[in-house]
């Protein structure tokens, strides 16, 4: 395919339900990968463990496991566990989450995030490559804990998993600071709000991430792989009002009023005004008006719907974006039918 698809799954809601036809199907027509998520209930690796059992070339990958939830080294066991069972089809995307989830779920400080992820892809990458027993002196994260309650008997350890020592790191990040650290670190971003013509905005950060990588490190090297809502309808309107429920919960509810990273990547795309709004309506307990508040454009610039025709045009802008793939959203089959028509043309 010209330009890579994944299908997104997400995560569950109060019932875990693995659509595992639907993964098949995205096998049988080409689809690149598969990706699954984890807020507060289900994880993201479990099901990508039992996809593996029922799949032959799919590649597997998470967008994203929260850094709070697991140490480095667990993710680095995990995601090595799961490429061992499927050889060479893990993907480990990683994300810092929120400061409302991390201190209030997950019970662990906020504190810096850019250190955090950097000390956390280290050591991970430590782990997968088993050259030495895994130390790290960092900023957020060192190994062996040497903190307050510490024994002081702590000792580096290499795994006892020979584990694939380039399974790939991608990173959820939105910020110019950490996608610059992504361009750096990372072998590929999952971008936060991206559409066509965001790329523009972060070509110089990007450029210069790899920049510091050294070695040569280039646009060839990096994936880019944004998610877009796909649905194939003739009605259009009514379309471009399923996510608006699912844009008011993250823009209003994930994250703190002066803290919603959701929030601040509507306004990057010039919807300051309609964001703040959606907060207000969602903080004050009118979910409804919260979605009713989100702008047609903003849903309509993010997704591909309505007829095949008009999906085909505007596909090209997508082709175009600097991605190199997509993450489909979709439950609709002829979507996906359709998207892998249009990536191998």
């Amino acid at each position: 395919m010209s330009l890579k698809l994944g299908l997104m799954l997400g995560y569950s809601g109060a019932q875990v339900q693995i659509p595992v036809e639907q993964v098949k199907l995205a096998e049988r027509l080409g689809y690149d990968a598969v990706f699954t998520a984890e807020a507060y209930g289900s994880d993201a690796i479990t099901p990508l463990a039992w996809l593996a059992a029922q799949t032959e070339r799919i590649r597997l990958g998470t967008a994203v496991i929260q850094l709070a939830g697991r140490t480095p080294a667990m993710a680095a066991m995990q995601m090595g566990t799961l490429d061992a069972l499927a050889p060479g089809r893990a993907i480990c995307g990683l994300g810092v989450s929120g400061p409302q989830i991390v201190e209030g779920w997950y019970g662990q400080p906020w504190g810096k995030p850019y250190w955090r992820i950097r000390d956390y892809v280290t050591i991970m990458r430590k782990v997968f490559k088993r050259e030495e027993p895994v130390s790290h002196e960092g900023r957020e994260i060192s190994l062996p804990f040497t903190g307050e309650g510490a024994l002081g008997i702590g000792k580096p350890l290499t795994s006892i998993l020979h584990m694939n020592p380039d399974i790939p790191i991608w990173l959820g990040t939105g910020t110019d600071t950490n996608v610059r650290l992504t361009a750096e670190i990372a072998d590929g971003w999952i971008p936060l709000n991206f559409v066509p013509g965001t790329l523009e905005s972060y070509r110089s950060s990007i450029e210069e991430g790899f920049a510091r990588a050294g070695g040569g490190k280039s646009w060839k090297d990096f994936e880019i792989r944004p998610m877009v809502n796909v649905v194939v309808t003739e009605d259009l309107r009514s379309a471009l009002q399923m996510p608006k429920h699912s844009v008011a919960l993250y823009v209003g509810g994930m994250g703190h009023k002066h803290k919603n990273f959701h929030k601040d990547a509507m306004i990057r795309r010039g919807y300051g005004e309609a964001a703040d709004r959606i907060q207000e309506l969602f903080l004050s307990g009118r979910k409804a008006e919260a979605a009713e508040a989100v702008p047609d454009e903003y849903i309509d610039e993010g997704a591909l719907m309505g007829p095949p025709q008009r999906i085909r045009e505007r596909f090209a802008d997508w082709v175009d974006s600097g991605a190199t793939g997509l993450t489909v959203w979709t439950s609709n089959q002829e979507g996906m039918e359709l998207l892998a028509e249009l990536a191998q043309e």
